[in-house]
C-alpha cells in the first residue's frame, strides 16, 4: 500500500497570501504545502482523505486517474471546498462514494445543494453517493477495513483513519483513551502538528511528540503545518528519528 502526500499545510497553505514570512519566502519545495489531503491506494485500491480547496491541482499533480470513495474527516472548508471538482471521475466512474459523519454530510447538503438536488439537477453537477460513517462501526471498502477514529479538533469532533497498519489523523487536539486503544501496533502514523506554540484546536509539536510516545508507531509523519513551525530542513533536524515531516508529493509505502 502507498500513502501520496497531496497537501500538508495548514488551512491558508504555504505560502500565506501577502504574507513576508520568510518561511513564505523560501525556495525550497518541501517549504510550499497545499491544503492537508492524502491519497491511499495500491493496485486494487484507491482513496483519498479530504478533498479541499486544492484537490484539482493535487490530482493533476499525483495523476490519480480513479477514486474508489472520497473519506472526509469534518466539514472545514480546507477540507471540503474542492467537491465540486470530482465531475471528471464522476464522468469516467460514476456517482463518487462519499463516507463521512451524518453531521458532515447534512453540512455538504447545504453548502453544495446542486450536489445533492434530486429534482431538476443540472446535466454537469457532480454526482455523489453518501455513507455515513459511525464511530466504533468500521467498514469495508475494496478489500480494506476501514476503522473510524473518533477525535476532537477543539469542541468539534472529527473522524481519523485506520487501513491496516496505518492511521491517518489529522485536526487532532484530544482523543479519549478507547479511541488510543484503536491506534495501537500501527507502523507508520499521519498526525497533525501546527506549530512549536500551543494552538486551541490542534497538536503543537510536543503534543504530537507526547501522542506518538503513547501510540509507539514504527514511523510517524507530521502534517498539517503552520509557517510559523518553521523552515522544513530546520525542523527536520530537530526531530526524534522515527518522526519525519511530511511535505506535498512526498509517496511512502507500508
Amino acid at each position: 500500500m502507498k500513502v501520496y502526500f497531496l497537501g500538508t499545510g495548514t488551512s491558508q497553505g504555504i505560502p500565506v497570501i501577502g504574507s513576508d514570512h520568510p518561511v513564505c519566502k523560501s525556495n525550497d519545495r518541501k517549504d510550499k504545502r497545499l491544503r492537508v489531503s492524502v491519497w491511499i491506494y495500491d493496485e486494487n485500491f484507491s482513496i483519498v482523505v479530504d478533498c479541499g480547496p486544492d484537490f484539482r491541482q493535487q490530482m493533476l499533480t499525483s495523476d490519480c486517474k480513479k477514486i474508489d470513495a472520497l473519506l472526509f474527516t469534518h466539514e472545514h472548508a480546507d477540507h471540503t471546498a474542492g467537491l465540486d471538482d470530482i465531475r471528471p471521475y464522476n464522468f469516467k466512474q460514476g456517482a463518487m462514494p462519499v463516507y463521512a459523519h451524518e453531521r458532515v454530510i447534512k453540512n455538504l447538503t447545504r453548502r453544495f445543494d446542486y450536489i445533492f438536488e434530486t429534482e431538476n439537477r443540472y446535466p454537469g453537477a457532480p454526482s455523489v453517493k453518501t455513507i455515513e460513517v459511525v464511530n466504533n462501526y468500521p467498514f469495508q471498502l475494496s478489500g480494506k477495513n476501514i476503522i473510524p477514529i473518533n477525535i476532537f479538533h477543539g469542541s468539534l469532533q472529527v473522524f481519523g483513519y485506520r487501513i491496516d497498519d496505518f492511521a491517518y489523523l489529522t485536526d487532532v487536539k484530544t482523543i479519549q483513551p478507547e479511541e488510543i486503544e484503536k491506534l495501537k501496533g500501527l507502523k507508520v502514523l499521519v498526525v497533525n502538528a501546527l506549530r512549536i506554540e500551543p494552538h486551541d484546536t490542534h497538536f503543537n509539536l510536543s503534543e504530537a511528540l507526547d501522542f506518538i510516545a503513547l501510540i509507539q508507531p514504527k514511523a510517524t509523519y507530521l502534517t498539517h503545518i503552520s509557517h510559523v513551525f518553521g523552515f522544513h530542513a530546520d525542523i527536520q533536524k530537530n526531530l526524534p528519528s522515527n518522526v519525519f515531516l511530511a511535505y506535498d508529493n512526498l509517496e511512502i509505502t507500508i
